[in-house]
């Protein structure tokens, strides 16, 4: 006896008026206003994924319209006629399955019991749950009843499916959504229930059972079963961990701060970790997915960066991190081995968030070709063009080898001293060499006497070396700065490079 007295918490707590529906307000307030303001249609049409609510808020509103002095929103729990709606004894409330009752004589027959009118109630509500699975037979049955249907009947059409519903039934009906419920009022939810039930329960635990519940309360209500059954009546975040091999918040954490800051031994030591206890690498990858894309919403939000995962990645960076987690789903999913496949997309997650997209890389290398200096010696580079020099008399400038030896402690440049040059124009210049028949050896104009005169003696140069350092000293200051800066080159060895080797592709 005790078993037949045992009910289930989804059936314990579904609710019974409008005021206890959680999670779907939008449904609420539509049907209420409805309810009072008298703009009834005759058929609705409730659209939803599945435990949302939508054939509980089907009975909600079959009791208000046939309540005490109903239609009304507001109505009595005790209400005779709401109590037989629930136990499923009044005649003029129809629950019908469309999964076993699909055909086209089932819909006849439903089709014949609108012509009698309701016996003890105001209206005759039909529920249709899983509409869906009707054939199209049946549902051409219906669409002359649907369309003008008596006055005394209502339709309530139910489906986790709207897309298989035809559309000239669907045309026919008020359209209602019902939404995915958010993991805090669920988590809310559980925790009045919990504490109505003399259970105790972290709110880590509880949250962790709403993220399984993927915004379904009925889901979230027979997980919490579970786990009580499981735990006792205490429950803690490790209970609901084990039974269904979830990872923790904190350990979805490190393991996207790892990926963030391209820790690979720890991203590997927590794959290992996942393993070991038995976690099911889908729903990490999931979590992990959830707080790849917070972070992203943020960089955008922000302008361009997020530190949410522990490190500051570029939304750039973020959407990419995010493609490699989704197309490493599948090959986790159906793979031979969810493990190495796993861990191959956590790897190659590390890899693409440090990878440079080829045309980022040659808007750099542009960018720093159009400030190249066009004449030796010149400071810093600049947009505005240079004022003409003037030279004072004196004797002829000096040859390229004289050069290396009279500027050898050359001092250097102030850091503020700057000149104004116009930007190296590239197109110009090889349009000149085509001009004079030289394309195939158009090189950039020289850089420095010095550079000049280490490749006329045919050898190479190094760090040290006299030679190599009045080379780099005689280079100007901004254009040290601009390939630093842009593609963080440093100068490490000056050689001779044979003419065919400055061809420029054509």
């Amino acid at each position: 006896m005790s078993d037949k007295a045992f009910q289930v918490i989804a059936r314990r707590w579904r609710p019974r008026r409008f005021e206890e529906l959680v999670g779907q307000d939008h449904i609420v307030r539509t049907l209420r206003n409805a309810l009072d303001g008298g703009r009834l249609p005759h058929a609705w049409l409730f659209v939803g994924p599945r435990g949302t609510g939508k054939t509980t808020t089907a009975r909600i509103l079959a009791k208000a319209l046939n309540c005490a002095g109903g239609p009304k929103s507001e109505f009595k729990a005790d209400d005779p006629v709401a109590l037989a709606i629930e136990q499923g004894s009044c005649l003029d409330v129809v629950e019908i399955d469309a999964a076993s009752n699909r055909s086209l004589e089932d819909a006849k027959r439903i089709r014949e019991e609108c012509q009698f009118a309701p016996t003890g109630c105001p209206f005759k509500v039909f529920i249709i749950d899983e509409a869906h699975q009707l054939t199209k037979d049946a549902f051409n049955a219906l669409l002359k009843t649907l369309e003008e249907p008596p006055p005394w009947v209502k339709f309530i059409l139910a489906t986790t499916e709207a897309d298989k519903v035809l559309p000239t039934i669907t045309s026919r009906c008020q359209r209602l959504e019902f939404h995915p419920i958010d993991e805090d009022v669920i988590a809310d939810q559980l925790e009045r229930i919990v504490k109505a039930d003399g259970v105790s329960a972290d709110r880590p635990a509880l949250r962790a059972i709403a993220r399984l519940a993927a915004g379904g309360m009925r889901d979230s209500q027979s997980i919490l079963d579970q786990v009580i059954s499981f735990a006792g009546r205490k429950v803690t975040e490790a209970d609901v961990l084990s039974i269904y091999g979830l990872a923790s918040a904190g350990q979805v954490e490190q393991l996207a701060k790892a990926l963030a800051t391209a820790d690979g031994p720890a991203t590997l030591a927590l794959c290992d970790v996942f393993h070991q206890e038995g976690r099911d690498l889908i729903r990490v990858l999931s979590d992990l997915q959830s707080r790849v894309r917070d972070a992203t919403l943020d960089s955008v939000r922000k302008g361009g960066s997020s530190p949410l995962l522990g490190g500051a990645l570029s939304t750039e960076q973020l959407v990419r991190l995010l493609e490699c987690l989704q197309q490493g789903e599948q090959g986790i999913r159906h793979g031979l081995s969810p493990r190495a496949n796993f861990e191959v997309t956590m790897l190659q997650a590390i890899e693409r968030t440090r990878a440079r997209p080829i045309d980022a890389l040659i808007k750099d290398i542009a960018a720093a070709a159009a400030g190249l200096p066009r004449e030796p010696g010149q400071k810093k580079i600049g947009t505005t063009p240079p004022a003409p020099p003037t030279q004072p008399a004196g004797p002829p400038p000096a040859t390229a080898t004289e050069s290396v030896a009279a500027e050898p402690e050359r001092a250097p440049a102030e850091p503020d001293e700057a000149v104004s040059v116009p930007p190296l124009d590239v197109a110009a210049a090889e349009e000149e060499a085509d001009q004079a028949g030289r394309r195939d050896d158009f090189v950039f104009p020289d850089l420095g006497a010095e550079v000049r005169a280490v490749a006329d003696q045919g050898r190479a140069a190094f760090p040290g070396d006299k030679d190599f350092q009045a080379a780099v000293e005689s280079l100007p200051p901004g254009l040290r700065e601009k390939l630093k800066e842009t593609l963080g080159a440093e100068f490490t060895a000056l050689r001779p490079v044979p003419a065919g080797r400055l061809r420029r592709p054509t």
